[in-house]
């Protein structure tokens, strides 16, 4: 079957592509560039490291089809059927690892968010501690650019959830995003806040600007919410998602916000985070009790996906976590290459 070439319809005025990390991520890339079908053989996807470089690249690249797309590159290219294949197998590699690590995990609601809502006595691993107590101006500034790949497009990946909801759940959860959204106003929607952020720190805020230097552990997490977000079988586990970002985001905003102003890197930096102090601690009881509190009266039976979803979160965030301070520690970058000088 003949497939239109890059030019054959409108193409997004998305961000450019990078180049591939191994053979599955060549794959996609050359795939994008070209118009033609992915050539890969199906012994690289099971070879692959599911959480490696190579099979995280190439899904972020597949799912980014479903943000903002790539410059020169066809957006019929988003229902491509090749590549929707090979993103289904990629995703399950990713998900069968998911499930195996967490095998003994919770398996209720409650369990699973028992631990967040309780700060740690000794919170020593806690990396926004780090940051706020001991962190430097430029450790600041390479948090900035990882999480830029989400911030960017802050609470995207769960609006798809909302059509999947009904009743008090459905609104409860628009209601939230409302307020991601900027309430109405253009210019305080999360993502131009965090765009004003890395301004302030002397980083370029273009979309998917530092998508070559993040690493692995990085794109795990983007991915995660992709993966759930583009499911309906998987919107428990979207919930789950976002109901442990919203519990965890209001005390650890509150260590960022101290961290720029310590570091003084700017009113628009220390202003992102100080608006996720208040926003995100309602946000917090409306998720718990409305968001999953309705969907769990509407169908009980997705508690163990609500569940999943808080502990694979935990997860990935632990691993990048540990990925960052390991680099640090030891003096280096916690990105691929390092940034240049402000």
């Amino acid at each position: 079957m003949s497939r239109p070439g890059p030019s054959a319809t409108a193409t997004a005025p998305g961000p450019c592509l990078v180049e591939g990390r191994g053979e599955l991520s060549r794959a996609v890339t050359d795939a994008l560039r070209s118009g033609r079908p992915p050539a890969y053989d199906p012994e690289p996807v099971l070879r692959a490291d599911p959480l490696g470089e190579d099979l995280q690249l190439a899904l972020y690249l597949l799912y980014e089809l479903h943000y903002r797309g790539f410059e020169d590159v066809d957006d019929a290219r988003e229902w491509d059927p090749d590549l929707l294949q090979l993103r289904q197998t990629l995703e399950g590699r990713f998900l069968h690892t998911l499930h195996t690590e967490l095998s003994d995990g919770p398996s209720s609601a409650e369990a699973a968010f028992a631990l967040l809502l309780v700060e740690p006595v000794d919170p020593s691993g806690s990396l926004s501690r780090y940051l706020e107590t001991e962190g430097g101006l430029w450790q600041l500034r390479e948090y900035a650019a990882l999480r830029s790949l989400y911030h960017l497009k802050e609470a995207d990946p769960h609006a798809w959830v909302i059509p999947r909801l009904t009743g008090r759940a459905k609104a409860a959860m628009a209601a939230i995003e409302y307020d991601e959204f900027g309430a109405g106003r253009p210019d305080r929607i999360h993502a131009r806040l965090f765009a004003d952020l890395m301004t302030d720190l002397a980083l370029d805020p273009t979309y998917g600007r530092y998508l070559d230097l993040a690493p692995a552990p990085l794109l795990a997490t983007v991915n995660l919410m992709s993966l759930f977000g583009l499911h309906r079988a998987l919107r428990g586990a979207l919930v789950g998602h976002f109901a442990c970002v919203e519990v965890t985001s209001s005390p650890g905003s509150r260590r960022m916000a101290n961290a720029m102003r310590r570091c003084g890197a700017g009113p628009a930096a220390e202003h992102f985070y100080a608006e996720h102090v208040t926003a995100d601690a309602v946000h917090e009881q409306v998720v718990r009790h409305e968001v999953i509190g309705g969907l769990l009266a509407d169908e009980p039976a997705l508690e163990p996906d609500i569940a999943f979803g808080c502990a694979a979160t935990v997860l990935l965030e632990d691993r990048l976590a540990d990925h960052i301070r390991r680099a640090w520690n030891q003096g280096h970058t916690a990105l691929r290459t390092p940034l240049s000088d402000p």
